[in-house]
């Protein structure tokens, strides 16, 4: 492909080469450049992409460009053949539930018959083919290759999570949405953010973007809600648990086995549990029938879902134990995890475990240890990925939130192992033992280095000692 037509309409700026320079590839990591190439310097975050174009040039970069953040996606897009636009893109923002939902939509559409592609914090996919990721919302040159790839091996749908990170920083520029989600907002990502207000206005861009011919599918029991959809050109859907509105959905029964909810005034069975889960589900169920899907179809599909990894995997284990791993990392997820809990199982003792990561927004950290005194029988404060601060400082933040009592029923365990193995082996009969803050991930950042940590083996390990 030409170089003028890969910049055409982006804003970028031409430093070495001419416009009918032929291109093979494209690139913002200087690393990647190659004989060919075309080296798009990005002034980023930490570094700036124009320190490294004699590197570039020196890998045999063919031209390189000059470009802010949203040239860089409209490359990205013009460079792979627009392809969002051959696809049925839709993307979910929110504090949380997204991964939930976008990986509960990718295998619903599946099941009914769709081939289907999936952008997400804990994998992404092209069919049935996984590929990993490391970012909520990966660079635009990463998005728009994945989405080239679904389009071209015929992928109908794409379902993506939306950071407001990734908001912010341009990275879905360019790209044609059918639907957007709206799951919630909470407290998160302020180390990034610094307020509030800013983190809720990146959210908010991504329904501004919203063409007409779109859906907005927006969470009414949000008090936010309204505020995202407020300048959406989109066509607006809202859904509840607590009011009338477009979609609506009632916990008729719950258990550890799933939740019987009424949704439309149908009951459906599902294998989820908890209200947030009610969330999620009515929000896939709501963006089905704005896609057009059947309605009895979609309800019986949405039977058979399995959660994500890591959203409340629950093993059971001897002396009637039950541990569950959850992702939930923010004050709100874990009262919500909790409270889930709680509910399901009043008279057992209920077991907090949970970290904070390092390098991360550190306001919440007494915030977490508050909701894990106010909703748990014991809590116990270890490592999570701890990164380049030092462990120590991480619990003393959690130990701030904590009062008298708090501090009666807490242990602080940095050796996220020990803490487990303490929290197994220290269990009543019948206890919940929740494990928060690393879900799907089997790795624990500490330094720079990541080190193999899954909590299902510790598990394992942990159930075959209490049984042998």
């Amino acid at each position: 492909m030409r170089l003028e037509d890969i910049i055409r309409n982006s804003g970028a700026e031409i430093l070495h080469g001419t416009p009918d320079t032929e291109i093979g590839a494209i690139t913002s990591d200087s690393r990647q450049a190659g004989a060919g190439s075309l080296f798009i310097a990005v002034k980023g975050v930490d570094r700036d992409g124009h320190d490294y174009i004699d590197k570039a040039l020196e890998a045999g970069a063919a031209a390189v460009v000059s470009a802010d953040r949203k040239a860089l996606a409209l490359c990205a897009d013009n460079y792979y053949g627009h392809p969002s636009r051959d696809l049925t893109l839709v993307g979910i923002t929110g504090t949380n539930g997204k991964t939930t939902t976008v990986t509960l939509l990718y295998h619903l559409f599946r099941k009914l018959g769709w081939q289907c592609g999936l952008l997400s914090t804990i994998a992404n996919y092209v069919g049935d083919r996984r590929m990993e990721t490391t970012n909520t919302t990966s660079d635009p040159i990463t998005i728009n290759r994945l989405l080239a790839h679904m389009r071209d091996a015929g992928c109908t749908y794409c379902f993506m999570e939306v950071s407001s990170i990734g908001m912010e920083q341009e990275r879905v520029a360019g790209l044609r949405f059918k639907a957007g989600i709206f799951s919630n907002l909470t407290h998160d990502h302020l180390d990034y953010h610094k307020t509030f207000a800013e983190y809720l206005r990146c959210k908010k861009l991504f329904f501004d973007s919203l063409p007409s011919d779109a859906f907005a599918i927006i969470n009414a029991d949000d008090k936010n809600g309204p505020v995202m959809v407020q300048n959406t050109a989109s066509q607006v859907i809202w859904y509840s648990c607590k009011r009338i509105a477009d979609r609506t959905c009632r916990i008729m029964e719950e258990s550890f086995e799933g939740m019987l909810l009424k949704l439309d005034g149908t009951e459906t069975w599902t294998k989820l549990i908890g209200e947030h889960n009610a969330y999620n589900i009515l929000a896939i169920y709501a963006t089905a029938l704005a896609l057009g899907a059947d309605k009895e179809e979609t309800l019986v599909a949405l039977s058979t879902l399995d959660s994500a990894p890591g959203r409340l995997e629950n093993h059971r284990g001897p002396r009637g134990i039950s541990v569950i791993i959850d992702y939930a990392h923010t004050p709100d997820a874990m009262e919500n995890v909790l409270k889930t809990l709680r509910d399901i199982a009043p008279e057992n003792q209920l077991v907090c475990l949970f970290g904070c990561g390092g390098d991360r927004d550190k306001t919440k950290r007494p915030e977490m240890a508050a909701v894990a005194e106010k909703m748990s029988d014991r809590i116990i404060v270890t490592s999570d990925n701890s990164r380049t601060e030092k462990t120590e400082d991480i619990l003393a933040d959690i130990r701030a939130g904590l009062s008298r009592q708090g501090l009666a029923k807490a242990l602080f365990i940095a050796d996220r192992r020990e803490a487990i193995r303490t929290a197994v082996m220290t269990a009543e009969d019948g206890a919940t033992i929740l494990l928060a803050g690393k879900g799907h991930e089997t790795y624990q950042i500490i330094g720079t280095e990541h080190r193999h940590f899954d909590e299902r083996e510790v598990i394992d390990e942990l159930f075959h000692e209490l049984t042998n």
